[in-house]
């Protein structure tokens, strides 16, 4: 993508805090009307970068460059972008209404024009109704839908968003989540969100930029990150992944795993025997209706069986392989109609275009 295409551009980015680096030559590009989700662990940067962006922190290296200005030393107010909070920060003392008015009064918009562009935001939050209401008055949801609302309000050019559905319950994040995708679209903001829920950064981004101890580990939309994850970090931190020891074989589409010998498409150029570390999707992993022929096919024993609604996981341990369990998923029908059960030793396969081969040892949580 080249500068003229995108409407944000974070050049060389990097924070300290003393002798903690917050973040580390950071770049990324943002087209104008896309929603970018950054994502990453507690203490990753995600925050940090937002509020470098907005102008609340000073970078000590680098430079913003918004629309095609550099805003790299700009103060917050003169900074183009609307902003909302993880504690939703409302006027406790001024109502629904005028929160949302608040920053239009402060740029004097004439009062006829505030009350259209207020009652046009409340409907489109979905809460026509609650302009008279104090924020005390509104549920955790309706209180971040009227935060969003005032951010919108004076037409940024850019919305960021701080792990605003964090502190909302479960199946109120989920709807919500659903609104600000419907409420990005619609009004076509480029969009900055951060946050440290996978399943959140899978749902709404258009791209996700995955950050780990103030780096970009990969950027990519969000099935790349997820079918082709580029470091054993994202691999497993956004999504459930098998990882194995292993090591590369003579020839770049073969691996070994303990005793077996395995096909892979993730072609590798390594040395035989250079220690690597094989992953797969536990849906990727198949136990029933399997080819004799499958490639990669070997029995496995039943460990475990979790139930998990329209799903079960199941714990695998494959012969030849004494260092490591694997994980599979296996739909509800299957685990009946197989009567599959702990003790019991199946058939598996571990599809070579789905195995993904890392020449580095995981760290990772087992």
């Amino acid at each position: 993508m080249s500068s003229k295409e995108s409407y944000l551009r974070i050049v060389h980015i990097t924070k300290t805090f003393g002798t903690f680096v917050a973040l580390n030559d950071v770049s990324l590009t943002v087209n104008e009307g896309e929603l970018v989700c950054i994502l990453g662990p507690s203490g990753c940067g995600k925050t940090t970068l937002l509020r470098i962006i907005a102008g609340l922190e000073e970078q000590n290296v680098g430079e913003i460059y918004q629309s095609g200005k550099d805003i790299s030393r700009l103060p917050p107010r003169q900074r183009d972008f609307g902003i909302v909070f993880q504690s939703y920060a409302l006027f406790p003392n001024l109502t629904a209404a005028e929160n949302i008015a608040y920053g239009l009064e402060n740029r004097r918009v004439p009062k006829e024009k505030i009350r259209a562009r207020v009652a046009e935001l409340l409907t489109l939050v979905g809460l026509p109704n609650s302009g008279p209401k104090f924020p005390s008055q509104l549920s955790g949801g309706e209180q971040q839908r009227i935060a969003l609302a005032r951010a919108l309000a004076v037409s940024p050019g850019l919305l960021l968003l701080d792990e605003p559905l964090s502190a909302l319950d479960a199946r109120v994040r989920v709807a919500l989540r659903l609104e600000i995708k419907r409420l990005q679209r619609h009004v076509g903001v480029t969009t900055i969100f951060v946050t440290h829920d996978q399943e959140e950064a899978l749902v709404l981004a258009d791209r996700i930029v995955v950050l780990n101890r103030g780096r970009i580990e990969q950027v990519g939309t969000p099935e790349e990150i997820y079918r082709s994850p580029a470091t054993t970090f994202v691999a497993d931190f956004v999504g459930l992944m098998n990882f194995l020891p292993g090591r590369a074989g003579d020839r770049p589409d073969r691996v070994y795993c303990d005793r077996l010998e395995l096909r892979c498409a993730d072609l590798h150029r390594l040395a035989p025997d250079t220690p690597v570390t094989l992953a797969i999707r536990p849906e990727d992993v198949r136990v029933s209706h399997i080819d004799p022929s499958a490639p990669n096919l070997v029995r496995g024993r039943v460990r475990e069986t979790e139930f998990l609604g329209s799903f079960y996981r199941v714990t695998l341990t494959l012969d030849g392989v004494e260092t490591a369990r694997l994980i599979a998923e296996v739909s509800t029908n299957e685990i009946r109609d197989q009567s599959i059960c702990p003790g019991m030793t199946l058939p598996v396969s571990l599809p070579p275009d789905l195995l993904r081969v890392y020449p580095e040892f995981a760290r990772v949580s087992q």
